[in-house]
C-alpha cells in the first residue's frame, strides 16, 4: 500500500480537482488583464518543459553519464504529454526526485556537515496559491510536502523541524537520512572541501594540486535542481521545483528554489522554474522578473526570459524553463549547459543539454 497521502505526482493528480478552469468572471478578468498589457490572445495549445539543472557541464560528458539523465527527462516528458492530452495535471518532479542522477530527493548533494537539506516549491498560476518547504532530511519527496503546505495549511512556507513534523502529521513517506546520501555525493563533498569552496552541483570542483577545474569521476558531476512548468489547453499555468541545494553549503542555508519569485513563480502570464546558483537567482528575483517583464513591459516570453538571464544574472550562474499562457516555451541559460526537455501541442519536442546549433 502506498504510504503517501495527498495527490501522487506520478499519477498527475490535479492541484485542485483538475487543472481547474477559473470561474467565468475570473477568466474574463484574466484575459482583460492580458489585453491591457498588450499580451496576444493567440492560443498555441498546451506546453510543458522540464529541467535537470544548469551548470558547467563539459561537452566531454561520457554517454554512460549523459544518457540516463536524458532518458529520465524524456520519460517524464512523455508522461506529461499524455496527461496534458487527457486534460489532467502534467507536473512531474517526483520521478526526478527519485532518480539519484539528479540533485533532488534521492540524489541531493551534501551540506558541509555531510547531511542533506532538501527544499521544494509549487505554485498555481491561476490562484497564485503556493507551498514551499526547506531543510528536509527524511521526506522522500519534498514536492509532495510542498503541495500539502499549499493545500492543507494557511501558510506558504514551512522549514526544518516544523516541516518534518508536518510531514509526519500528514503521513507523508519518510525514510532514514542515509537513503539520500550517495557515494558520488560523498566524493563530491570531499573534493569541494579540499578546494575550500561551495559550488553549484554541476560545477567541477577546483583541485588544489593543479589549480584548475577538472572533471569529477571522469568528466561528470551531479545534475542540478529539477523543475517542471506547464500550461494546459485552457491556458492554466503551474510550476514546481525541487533541489538539494549547493555542494558544501552551510547547514541551514536556503536557496532560491522555495522562495516565491526567485526560483519558482507562476501567474496568469507565465510559469517559471529556475536553476543554478541560488544566491544570484535570489538577488535577481529571476522567476518573478520574467513575469513582470511580460506583464508590465509587454515583452514576449522569449524576450523576457532572455533579458532576465543575460542581463540580470552573472554569467555562469543561472538557467530557467518557462511557458506562457499562449503555449510558448523558452529555456535560456548562461552556463555551459542545462539538461532540459520540452513539448508543445503542435508536435515540437526537444531534449537537450548544450546550446542549440
Amino acid at each position: 500500500m502506498d504510504k503517501r497521502v495527498g495527490p501522487s505526482w506520478l499519477r498527475f493528480q490535479p492541484l485542485r480537482g483538475s487543472l481547474p478552469l477559473l470561474p467565468v468572471n475570473a477568466q474574463i478578468e484574466r484575459e482583460a488583464q492580458r489585453e491591457r498589457h498588450g499580451v496576444t490572445q493567440r492560443r498555441m495549445g498546451w506546453a510543458i518543459a522540464l529541467h535537470g539543472g544548469a551548470g558547467e557541464i563539459p561537452p566531454t560528458l561520457p554517454p554512460e553519464r549523459r544518457q540516463p539523465r536524458e532518458a529520465a527527462l524524456r520519460h517524464c516528458l512523455e508522461i506529461g504529454i499524455s496527461a496534458l492530452k487527457a486534460d489532467q495535471h502534467p507536473l512531474d518532479v517526483r520521478e526526478l526526485e527519485n532518480n539519484p542522477n539528479f540533485n533532488a530527493g534521492r540524489g541531493s548533494v551534501l551540506t558541509s556537515n555531510g547531511t542533506v537539506e532538501m527544499e521544494a516549491c509549487i505554485m498555481d498560476g491561476n490562484t497564485k496559491k503556493c507551498g514551499a518547504v526547506s531543510g528536509l532530511t527524511t521526506v522522500v519527496n519534498a514536492i509532495s510536502l510542498a503541495r500539502l503546505v499549499m493545500e492543507k495549511t494557511p501558510h506558504i512556507y514551512l522549514g526544518f523541524d516544523g516541516a518534518e513534523a508536518f510531514a509526519r502529521e500528514q503521513g507523508v513517506e519518510t525514510i532514514e537520512t542515509s537513503h539520500f546520501i550517495t557515494l558520488e555525493n560523498v566524493d563530491r563533498l570531499k573534493q569541494a572541501k579540499e578546494a575550500n569552496r561551495v559550488q553549484i552541483d554541476y560545477t567541477p570542483p577546483f583541485q588544489k594540486e593543479v589549480k584548475e577545474e577538472t572533471d569529477i569521476r571522469g568528466g561528470d558531476s551531479q545534475i542540478g535542481t529539477v523543475g517542471c512548468v506547464a500550461v494546459d489547453c485552457h491556458g492554466n499555468l503551474a510550476t514546481a521545483t525541487s533541489t538539494g541545494g549547493l555542494v558544501n553549503k552551510m547547514v541551514g542555508r536556503i536557496g532560491d528554489t522555495p522562495i516565491i519569485g526567485a526560483g519558482t513563480y507562476a501567474n496568469s502570464f507565465c510559469a517559471v522554474s529556475a536553476t543554478g546558483k541560488g544566491e544570484s537567482i535570489i538577488r535577481a528575483t529571476v522567476a518573478r522578473d520574467v513575469a513582470a517583464l511580460m506583464e508590465y513591459k509587454g515583452l514576449s516570453l522569449k524576450d523576457a526570459a532572455a533579458y532576465t538571464i543575460e542581463e540580470c544574472t552573472p554569467r555562469g550562474t543561472a538557467g530557467l524553463i518557462a511557458v506562457s499562457a499562449t503555449g510558448e516555451v523558452t529555456m535560456p541559460f548562461n552556463t555551459t549547459g542545462m539538461f532540459r526537455a520540452c513539448a508543445t501541442e503542435d508536435g515540437h519536442t526537444e531534449v537537450a543539454i548544450w546550446p542549440s546549433a
